[in-house]
Protein backbone atom coordinates (compact mmCIF):
# COMPACT_ATOMS: atom_id res chain seq x y z
CA UNK A 1 0.00 0.00 0.00
CA UNK A 2 2.83 2.50 0.39
CA UNK A 3 4.18 1.63 -2.53
CA UNK A 4 1.32 2.67 -4.15
CA UNK A 5 0.82 5.97 -2.27
CA UNK A 6 4.85 7.32 -2.88
CA UNK A 7 4.90 5.66 -6.71
CA UNK A 8 2.68 8.91 -7.79
CA UNK A 9 4.18 11.21 -5.63
CA UNK A 10 7.35 10.56 -7.16
CA UNK A 11 5.98 10.15 -10.85
CA UNK A 12 4.61 13.54 -10.26
CA UNK A 13 8.28 15.04 -8.92
CA UNK A 14 9.59 13.48 -12.13
CA UNK A 15 7.13 15.30 -14.58
CA UNK A 16 7.63 18.84 -12.83
CA UNK A 17 11.62 18.80 -13.52
CA UNK A 18 10.39 17.82 -16.46
CA UNK A 19 8.43 20.29 -17.61
CA UNK A 20 10.29 23.12 -16.06
CA UNK A 21 13.83 24.67 -17.64
CA UNK A 22 16.51 24.96 -15.01
CA UNK A 23 18.68 27.90 -15.22
CA UNK A 24 21.86 27.87 -16.43
CA UNK A 25 24.19 30.63 -17.23
CA UNK A 26 21.99 33.65 -16.09
CA UNK A 27 24.91 34.55 -13.22
CA UNK A 28 26.79 36.64 -16.39
CA UNK A 29 26.20 40.31 -15.45
CA UNK A 30 24.39 42.66 -16.65
CA UNK A 31 23.99 46.77 -16.02
CA UNK A 32 21.27 47.64 -13.76
CA UNK A 33 18.27 49.39 -14.61
CA UNK A 34 16.44 52.31 -13.61
CA UNK A 35 13.72 51.60 -11.58
CA UNK A 36 14.49 48.23 -9.79
CA UNK A 37 15.47 47.06 -6.82
CA UNK A 38 18.72 45.60 -5.57
CA UNK A 39 19.80 42.80 -3.44
CA UNK A 40 23.36 41.97 -3.09
CA UNK A 41 24.78 38.98 -0.82
CA UNK A 42 28.14 37.42 -0.04
CA UNK A 43 28.24 33.83 -0.44
CA UNK A 44 30.56 30.73 1.52
CA UNK A 45 30.03 27.61 -0.33
CA UNK A 46 31.56 24.11 -0.55
CA UNK A 47 31.03 23.65 -4.01
CA UNK A 48 33.60 23.12 -6.51
CA UNK A 49 34.10 25.76 -9.18
CA UNK A 50 35.83 23.77 -11.36
CA UNK A 51 34.58 22.77 -14.92
CA UNK A 52 31.43 25.57 -14.27
CA UNK A 53 29.91 26.86 -17.37
CA UNK A 54 29.75 30.70 -17.80
CA UNK A 55 27.19 32.12 -15.66
CA UNK A 56 27.15 29.33 -13.56
CA UNK A 57 30.42 30.15 -11.17
CA UNK A 58 29.83 26.88 -9.23
CA UNK A 59 28.84 23.16 -10.18
CA UNK A 60 27.28 20.63 -8.08
CA UNK A 61 30.15 18.79 -6.65
CA UNK A 62 32.09 19.11 -3.96
CA UNK A 63 34.89 21.37 -3.32
CA UNK A 64 37.98 20.78 -1.31
CA UNK A 65 37.34 23.77 1.15
CA UNK A 66 34.76 27.15 1.38
CA UNK A 67 34.98 28.86 -1.79
CA UNK A 68 33.48 32.89 -1.51
CA UNK A 69 31.55 34.91 -3.97
CA UNK A 70 30.22 38.67 -3.63
CA UNK A 71 26.44 38.54 -5.98
CA UNK A 72 24.13 41.59 -6.30
CA UNK A 73 20.65 40.45 -8.16
CA UNK A 74 18.17 43.31 -9.81
CA UNK A 75 14.19 42.49 -8.85
CA UNK A 76 11.29 43.65 -11.34
CA UNK A 77 9.53 46.55 -9.72
CA UNK A 78 6.20 45.26 -7.60
CA UNK A 79 3.66 45.82 -10.09
CA UNK A 80 5.20 43.71 -12.73
CA UNK A 81 5.55 40.54 -10.49
CA UNK A 82 3.84 38.34 -7.56
CA UNK A 83 5.51 38.40 -3.88
CA UNK A 84 7.12 35.01 -3.55
CA UNK A 85 8.30 33.86 -6.98
CA UNK A 86 11.32 34.11 -8.63
CA UNK A 87 10.80 35.13 -12.47
CA UNK A 88 13.49 33.36 -14.36
CA UNK A 89 14.65 34.92 -17.70
CA UNK A 90 13.66 33.14 -20.82
CA UNK A 91 16.29 34.30 -22.76
CA UNK A 92 18.95 36.23 -21.84
CA UNK A 93 20.27 38.94 -21.70
CA UNK A 94 17.43 39.44 -19.47
CA UNK A 95 14.62 42.18 -19.38
CA UNK A 96 15.13 43.61 -15.89
CA UNK A 97 11.40 44.88 -15.89
CA UNK A 98 9.97 41.36 -16.34
CA UNK A 99 13.17 39.15 -14.79
CA UNK A 100 15.75 38.42 -12.05
CA UNK A 101 18.95 39.94 -13.68
CA UNK A 102 22.46 39.48 -12.08
CA UNK A 103 24.35 42.35 -11.55
CA UNK A 104 27.47 41.21 -10.24
CA UNK A 105 28.62 37.44 -10.09
CA UNK A 106 32.29 38.03 -8.53
CA UNK A 107 34.57 35.18 -6.74
CA UNK A 108 36.40 36.27 -3.67
CA UNK A 109 39.24 35.14 -1.96
CA UNK A 110 38.70 34.70 2.12
CA UNK A 111 40.49 38.48 2.94
CA UNK A 112 38.33 39.69 0.24
CA UNK A 113 35.00 38.29 1.38
CA UNK A 114 35.57 39.59 5.07
CA UNK A 115 36.67 42.92 4.23
CA UNK A 116 32.99 43.53 2.23
CA UNK A 117 31.45 41.45 5.14
CA UNK A 118 32.82 43.83 7.66
CA UNK A 119 32.68 46.81 5.63
CA UNK A 120 29.06 45.91 4.94
CA UNK A 121 27.33 45.09 8.24
CA UNK A 122 28.14 48.10 9.90
CA UNK A 123 25.29 49.64 7.82
CA UNK A 124 22.90 47.11 8.95
CA UNK A 125 20.57 47.77 11.60
CA UNK A 126 21.83 46.04 15.24
CA UNK A 127 24.78 44.49 12.52
CA UNK A 128 22.30 41.71 11.90
CA UNK A 129 23.41 38.91 9.65
CA UNK A 130 20.68 36.50 7.67
CA UNK A 131 22.30 33.12 6.85
CA UNK A 132 20.59 31.47 4.53
CA UNK A 133 21.10 27.33 4.00
CA UNK A 134 19.03 25.87 0.76
CA UNK A 135 17.70 22.77 0.28
CA UNK A 136 17.63 19.39 -1.96
CA UNK A 137 17.63 19.83 -6.07
CA UNK A 138 18.93 23.58 -5.95
CA UNK A 139 21.37 24.59 -8.33
CA UNK A 140 24.12 27.28 -7.09
CA UNK A 141 22.03 30.26 -9.39
CA UNK A 142 18.62 28.92 -8.14
CA UNK A 143 19.75 29.54 -4.00
CA UNK A 144 21.36 32.83 -5.35
CA UNK A 145 17.89 33.92 -6.85
CA UNK A 146 15.75 32.52 -3.91
CA UNK A 147 17.50 34.08 -1.33
CA UNK A 148 17.55 37.23 -3.77
CA UNK A 149 13.79 36.73 -3.46
CA UNK A 150 13.29 35.92 -0.15
CA UNK A 151 15.40 39.13 0.97
CA UNK A 152 13.76 41.24 -1.18
CA UNK A 153 10.01 40.30 -0.41
CA UNK A 154 10.71 39.92 3.28
CA UNK A 155 11.98 43.79 3.48
CA UNK A 156 14.90 42.69 5.79
CA UNK A 157 17.65 45.14 6.45
CA UNK A 158 20.03 42.18 7.84
CA UNK A 159 23.32 41.72 5.50
CA UNK A 160 22.21 38.61 3.65
CA UNK A 161 25.35 35.64 3.30
CA UNK A 162 24.37 32.62 1.34
CA UNK A 163 25.18 29.64 2.92
CA UNK A 164 25.39 26.74 -0.11
CA UNK A 165 26.39 23.37 -0.18
CA UNK A 166 26.95 20.86 -3.02
CA UNK A 167 23.46 20.00 -4.53
CA UNK A 168 23.39 18.60 -8.16
CA UNK A 169 20.13 19.91 -8.96
CA UNK A 170 18.42 16.48 -9.55
CA UNK A 171 16.00 14.49 -8.31
CA UNK A 172 17.98 11.12 -9.01
CA UNK A 173 20.81 12.47 -6.75
CA UNK A 174 18.77 12.35 -3.41
CA UNK A 175 21.56 10.10 -1.74
CA UNK A 176 24.59 12.50 -3.22
CA UNK A 177 22.59 15.36 -1.98
CA UNK A 178 22.04 14.11 1.77
CA UNK A 179 25.69 13.23 1.63
CA UNK A 180 26.99 16.50 0.37
CA UNK A 181 24.54 18.20 3.39
CA UNK A 182 26.82 16.11 5.88
CA UNK A 183 30.18 16.71 3.72
CA UNK A 184 29.22 20.65 4.94
CA UNK A 185 28.37 20.38 8.11
CA UNK A 186 32.11 21.72 8.92
CA UNK A 187 32.41 24.34 6.80
CA UNK A 188 29.04 25.86 8.12
CA UNK A 189 30.09 25.63 11.53
CA UNK A 190 33.31 27.65 10.43
CA UNK A 191 31.48 29.86 8.97
CA UNK A 192 28.81 30.53 12.12
CA UNK A 193 31.72 30.75 14.60
CA UNK A 194 33.62 33.26 11.90
CA UNK A 195 30.42 35.56 12.62
CA UNK A 196 29.91 34.86 16.15
CA UNK A 197 33.48 35.90 16.55
CA UNK A 198 33.87 39.02 14.32
CA UNK A 199 33.40 42.09 16.49
CA UNK A 200 31.75 43.77 13.45
CA UNK A 201 28.63 41.39 14.26
CA UNK A 202 25.73 41.91 16.25
CA UNK A 203 23.85 39.19 15.68
CA UNK A 204 23.46 35.96 13.25
CA UNK A 205 19.56 35.04 12.25
CA UNK A 206 19.50 31.64 10.46
CA UNK A 207 17.37 30.28 8.15
CA UNK A 208 17.40 26.86 6.70
CA UNK A 209 15.20 24.91 4.13
CA UNK A 210 14.57 21.16 3.65
CA UNK A 211 17.44 19.17 3.42
CA UNK A 212 19.20 22.57 4.24
CA UNK A 213 18.29 22.17 8.20
CA UNK A 214 20.13 18.84 8.41
CA UNK A 215 23.24 20.43 7.91
CA UNK A 216 21.58 23.24 9.90
CA UNK A 217 21.17 21.46 12.77
CA UNK A 218 24.38 19.41 12.40
CA UNK A 219 26.72 22.18 12.82
CA UNK A 220 24.78 23.86 15.33
CA UNK A 221 24.98 21.04 17.47
CA UNK A 222 28.86 20.62 16.85
CA UNK A 223 29.21 24.12 17.39
CA UNK A 224 27.27 23.53 21.15
CA UNK A 225 29.21 20.40 21.83
CA UNK A 226 32.32 22.01 22.01
CA UNK A 227 31.19 25.09 23.12
CA UNK A 228 28.88 23.93 25.81
CA UNK A 229 26.26 25.87 24.36
CA UNK A 230 25.87 28.24 21.01
CA UNK A 231 27.44 31.80 20.88
CA UNK A 232 25.03 34.72 22.43
CA UNK A 233 25.41 36.32 18.90
CA UNK A 234 22.88 33.42 17.35
CA UNK A 235 19.79 34.99 18.04
CA UNK A 236 17.02 33.47 15.84
CA UNK A 237 16.82 29.99 14.07
CA UNK A 238 14.60 29.34 10.93
CA UNK A 239 14.10 25.50 10.40
CA UNK A 240 11.68 25.85 7.17
CA UNK A 241 10.37 22.71 5.73
CA UNK A 242 12.93 20.49 7.46
CA UNK A 243 14.03 17.59 5.98
CA UNK A 244 14.91 15.84 9.19
CA UNK A 245 13.85 12.67 10.60
CA UNK A 246 12.09 13.66 13.98
CA UNK A 247 13.66 11.32 16.38
CA UNK A 248 17.14 12.39 15.18
CA UNK A 249 15.77 16.11 15.61
CA UNK A 250 15.32 15.40 19.06
CA UNK A 251 18.58 14.35 20.04
CA UNK A 252 20.30 17.18 17.94
CA UNK A 253 18.35 19.68 19.90
CA UNK A 254 19.06 17.92 23.18
CA UNK A 255 22.78 18.13 22.18
CA UNK A 256 22.50 21.73 21.67
CA UNK A 257 21.13 22.47 25.04
CA UNK A 258 19.31 25.30 26.94
CA UNK A 259 21.67 27.56 26.61
CA UNK A 260 20.97 28.52 22.28
CA UNK A 261 19.14 30.88 20.45
CA UNK A 262 15.61 30.75 19.54
CA UNK A 263 14.32 28.27 17.42
CA UNK A 264 11.15 28.57 15.38
CA UNK A 265 9.42 25.73 13.01
CA UNK A 266 7.32 26.15 9.73
CA UNK A 267 5.61 22.64 9.13
CA UNK A 268 2.98 21.30 7.15
CA UNK A 269 1.43 18.09 7.00
CA UNK A 270 0.02 18.59 3.44
CA UNK A 271 4.11 18.67 2.49
CA UNK A 272 4.39 16.12 -0.43
CA UNK A 273 7.71 16.09 -0.73
CA UNK A 274 8.30 15.31 2.87
CA UNK A 275 6.08 12.58 2.48
CA UNK A 276 8.02 11.26 -0.35
CA UNK A 277 10.70 11.44 2.29
CA UNK A 278 9.66 9.61 4.28
CA UNK A 279 8.72 6.95 2.69
CA UNK A 280 12.74 7.30 1.46
CA UNK A 281 13.79 7.26 4.81
CA UNK A 282 11.89 4.22 6.32
CA UNK A 283 8.25 5.43 6.67
CA UNK A 284 10.21 7.99 9.89
CA UNK A 285 8.17 11.16 10.43
CA UNK A 286 10.09 13.72 8.89
CA UNK A 287 10.32 17.11 11.34
CA UNK A 288 8.74 19.64 8.46
CA UNK A 289 6.04 17.35 7.92
CA UNK A 290 4.77 16.30 11.91
CA UNK A 291 0.72 17.89 13.07
CA UNK A 292 2.00 19.74 15.81
CA UNK A 293 -1.35 19.50 17.74
CA UNK A 294 -1.06 15.58 17.96
CA UNK A 295 1.52 13.88 20.69
CA UNK A 296 4.17 13.45 20.78
CA UNK A 297 5.27 16.01 19.20
CA UNK A 298 3.01 18.55 21.07
CA UNK A 299 4.59 18.35 24.32
CA UNK A 300 8.37 17.67 22.70
CA UNK A 301 8.02 20.51 21.39
CA UNK A 302 6.84 22.14 23.99
CA UNK A 303 9.50 21.10 26.25
CA UNK A 304 12.08 21.91 24.46
CA UNK A 305 10.92 25.36 23.44
CA UNK A 306 10.10 25.17 19.94
CA UNK A 307 7.90 27.72 18.58
CA UNK A 308 6.15 26.26 15.67
CA UNK A 309 3.34 27.40 13.01
CA UNK A 310 1.69 25.38 11.21
CA UNK A 311 1.38 25.90 7.38
CA UNK A 312 -0.97 23.32 6.69
CA UNK A 313 -3.63 25.29 4.97
CA UNK A 314 -1.27 28.28 3.51
CA UNK A 315 -1.91 29.04 -0.48
CA UNK A 316 1.54 29.17 -2.30
CA UNK A 317 2.60 29.12 -5.79
CA UNK A 318 4.40 25.97 -5.18
CA UNK A 319 2.85 22.39 -5.58
CA UNK A 320 4.36 20.58 -3.58
CA UNK A 321 3.42 22.69 -0.37
CA UNK A 322 7.24 22.32 0.12
CA UNK A 323 8.36 25.95 -0.35
CA UNK A 324 5.28 27.71 1.49
CA UNK A 325 7.85 29.92 3.98
CA UNK A 326 9.57 31.59 1.04
CA UNK A 327 6.51 31.54 -1.32
CA UNK A 328 3.63 32.59 0.31
CA UNK A 329 3.10 36.46 0.53
CA UNK A 330 2.04 36.82 3.68
CA UNK A 331 4.70 34.56 5.71
CA UNK A 332 7.91 35.79 3.85
CA UNK A 333 6.40 39.45 4.73
CA UNK A 334 6.05 38.77 8.12
CA UNK A 335 9.29 37.25 8.90
CA UNK A 336 10.72 40.38 7.27
CA UNK A 337 8.99 42.66 9.39
CA UNK A 338 10.02 41.35 12.77
CA UNK A 339 13.41 39.95 11.81
CA UNK A 340 14.46 43.20 10.60
CA UNK A 341 12.16 45.85 12.75
CA UNK A 342 12.11 43.86 16.20
CA UNK A 343 9.09 45.43 16.76
CA UNK A 344 7.33 45.44 20.39
CA UNK A 345 3.91 42.67 20.48
CA UNK A 346 0.72 44.27 19.68
CA UNK A 347 -1.93 45.16 21.55
CA UNK A 348 -3.67 41.83 21.14
CA UNK A 349 -5.37 42.33 18.18
CA UNK A 350 -2.34 41.12 16.11
CA UNK A 351 -3.14 39.28 12.80
CA UNK A 352 -2.37 36.43 10.67
CA UNK A 353 1.25 38.43 9.88
CA UNK A 354 1.74 39.77 13.23
CA UNK A 355 1.47 36.41 14.62
CA UNK A 356 4.11 34.73 12.10
CA UNK A 357 6.29 37.65 12.81
CA UNK A 358 6.24 37.00 16.63
CA UNK A 359 7.70 33.46 15.74
CA UNK A 360 10.54 34.77 13.65
CA UNK A 361 12.13 36.79 16.18
CA UNK A 362 11.39 34.01 18.47
CA UNK A 363 9.65 36.79 20.79
CA UNK A 364 7.12 34.35 21.72
CA UNK A 365 9.45 31.08 22.48
CA UNK A 366 11.02 32.97 25.20
CA UNK A 367 8.56 32.65 27.52
CA UNK A 368 6.90 29.59 26.29
CA UNK A 369 5.75 28.13 23.45
CA UNK A 370 2.70 29.63 21.86
CA UNK A 371 2.15 31.92 25.11
CA UNK A 372 0.43 35.02 24.23
CA UNK A 373 0.45 34.50 20.46
CA UNK A 374 -2.82 35.81 18.37
CA UNK A 375 -3.54 33.24 15.21
CA UNK A 376 -6.52 33.74 12.70
CA UNK A 377 -6.32 31.12 9.80
CA UNK A 378 -5.34 29.65 7.87
CA UNK A 379 -2.34 30.02 10.47
CA UNK A 380 -2.11 27.73 13.41
CA UNK A 381 -0.15 27.95 16.42
CA UNK A 382 0.79 24.97 18.50
CA UNK A 383 -1.16 26.05 21.46
CA UNK A 384 -5.04 27.43 20.76
CA UNK A 385 -5.63 27.93 23.96
CA UNK A 386 -3.39 30.67 23.69
CA UNK A 387 -6.11 32.10 21.28
CA UNK A 388 -8.80 32.44 23.99
CA UNK A 389 -6.61 34.13 27.00
CA UNK A 390 -4.26 36.81 25.04
CA UNK A 391 -4.70 39.98 26.74
CA UNK A 392 -4.10 37.88 29.89
CA UNK A 393 -1.26 36.26 29.42
CA UNK A 394 0.36 39.67 27.42
CA UNK A 395 -0.19 41.18 30.73
CA UNK A 396 1.58 38.73 33.23
CA UNK A 397 4.35 38.23 30.68
CA UNK A 398 4.48 41.71 29.98
CA UNK A 399 7.77 42.06 32.23
CA UNK A 400 9.44 39.26 30.33
CA UNK A 401 8.36 40.39 27.02
CA UNK A 402 9.97 43.43 27.54
CA UNK A 403 13.48 41.87 28.45
CA UNK A 404 12.95 39.07 25.63
CA UNK A 405 12.35 42.00 23.13
CA UNK A 406 14.98 45.05 24.16
CA UNK A 407 17.92 43.35 22.17
CA UNK A 408 16.05 43.44 19.27
CA UNK A 409 15.46 47.10 18.90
Amino acid sequence: MRCRHILPLFAAFVALAACADRPHGVLIAQPQAPGVSRVEMLVATTRSAQGAAPGDLFTGERGAGLAFADVAVSIPPDAARRIGEVQWPEALPADPYRDFVTLRAAPLTREEAMRAFDRRIASAPKRQALVFVHGFNTLFAEAVYRFAQIVHDSGTKALPVLFTWPSRGRLVDYGYDRESASYSRDALEAVLRGLARDPAVGEISILAHSMGNWVTLEALRQMAIRDKGLPGKIKNVMLAAPDVDFDVFTRQIAEIGERRALFSLFVSRNDEALAASRHVWGDKVRLGGIDPDVEPYRSLLAERRIFVVDLADVASSDPLGHGTFAQSPEVVRAIGRRLAAGQQLADGKAGVGESVGQMATGAVSAVGTAAGAAVTAPFAVVDPRARDNLSDRLEQLGGQMTDTLAPLR
